[in-house]
């Protein structure tokens, strides 16, 4: 990959690239959700990653080249005003806007991009894009950039310039992964910390192959908790946010939140408390245990969030009769996407061939799968 996007950058545009850097995708294991609201995550960076090659531009015109779709974008540096909806140029622009408004000094230049995440699936391809080019833009920049910073920046490109009022949660999985590690988020605190993932199992991806756009539905989503805290903040004085309220408060509350504020709320809890439970399990060495786990996550989902989708259900129920799964669940924002499974190791192909041919039959849809491995986070190559 290294070599396609240098070789590509050296032949359009006639130099050497600056600088190359890498930025892995991630999937969310457990913790649907939370990460806006202050609670905990354990994801992985997996091994499918956005690849850049980038250099200086004479004058203002910065080039984008997406070698994976064939498409261009060119764009004037300093006329970024204006985001032209839905175009896959504005995860760039969003975070030239960011960095110049807190002081960087972000040069024209041109980029040359190849990814293998697959597109809005769920596996933070849009993260991958945003860390690989923060990385390249704050080295064409001179900036030695402190890797919070850099995810506050991908955050803030999508809450302002894309309009996703998404979490840190993308951005700090891309850039603090670790091969044969989960990767332990708490967003009060901000601590990351690599958690060991057990020998002799695998983690399957099976894309639904349902497209999602999460803008409008997360934003909703992220009201709705926000109006949870609103009212249990009467109840509870000292609740900031729902990392606060216990499953047992939550239920004590019931009758003063909406329906639907308190089935929103009830997920984003339940989470919080999944996670826990979760790392106390592989902590014991109980992968049972922790696939059962991820499959409440995926009921919680289905009936209190409603983020899963008839696609999403019928691949965690394929998985659910299948032996060789210990756990499968929607991972990512949801809507359609991808399923994540955990499963035994000697088994994952036979495991990934078995949960797509029955998708097919049962669904019509040919389904993608694949099996993924924890990765490194982004860095320089």
């Amino acid at each position: 990959m290294r070599e396609r996007v240098e070789s590509a950058f050296t032949e359009r545009f006639g130099q050497r690239p600056g600088v190359m850097t890498r930025a892995p995708g991630r999937l969310e294991i457990l913790g649907n959700h939370t990460d806006y609201n202050e609670g905990t995550v354990l994801s992985v960076a997996v091994d499918r990653a956005m690849h850049v090659a980038a250099g200086l531009a004479p004058g203002r015109i910065c080039t984008l080249v997406d070698l994976g779709t064939g498409s261009e974008r060119t764009f004037d540096a300093d006329d970024l005003a204006h985001p032209k909806k839905g175009d896959w140029a504005n995860y760039i622009k969003g975070l030239i806007v960011e960095m110049r408004r807190r002081g960087m000094a972000v040069p024209a230049f041109r980029a040359v991009l190849l990814g293998t995440v697959p597109m809005s699936a769920g596996m933070s391809s849009s993260a991958a894009l945003e860390m690989a080019m923060v990385l390249a833009l704050s080295r064409l920049a001179g900036v030695e950039l402190p890797w919070l910073e850099a995810a506050r920046i991908g955050q803030a490109c999508e809450n302002n310039y894309v309009g996703a009022r998404t979490g840190l949660l993308d951005q700090f999985s891309s850039l603090k992964g670790r091969a044969g590690s989960l990767v332990y988020s708490d967003f009060r605190s901000l601590l990351v910390e690599n958690v060991a993932i057990p020998d002799g199992t695998a983690f399957v991806v099976v894309n639904s192959m349902v497209k999602h756009n999460l803008a409008n539905e997360y934003n909703e989503r992220r009201q709705a908790c926000e109006e949870a805290v609103r009212v249990l903040q009467r109840v509870y004085p000292g609740v900031k946010a729902l990392r606060d309220v216990s499953p047992a408060q939550l239920a004590a509350a019931e009758k003063e939140l909406a329906p639907v504020v308190y089935r929103r709320a009830s997920h984003v809890v339940g989470e919080i408390s999944r996670v826990a439970q979760g790392i106390a399990a592989l902590a014991g060495g109980d992968v049972a245990r922790f696939g059962q786990l991820m499959f409440a996550s995926h009921d919680s989902s289905r009936e209190n969030f409603a983020n899963s989708c008839v696609e999403l259900d019928l691949l965690v129920e394929i998985a659910r009769r299948l032996p060789a799964a210990y756990g499968a669940r929607l991972s990512g924002g949801g809507f359609g996407g991808i399923s994540v499974h955990l499963v035994r190791a000697e088994q994952a192909t036979a495991y990934a061939q078995e949960v797509a041919g029955r998708y097919r039959d049962q669904s019509g849809r040919t389904a993608e799968a694949m099996i993924c491995t924890a990765a490194a986070g982004a860095g320089l190559l």
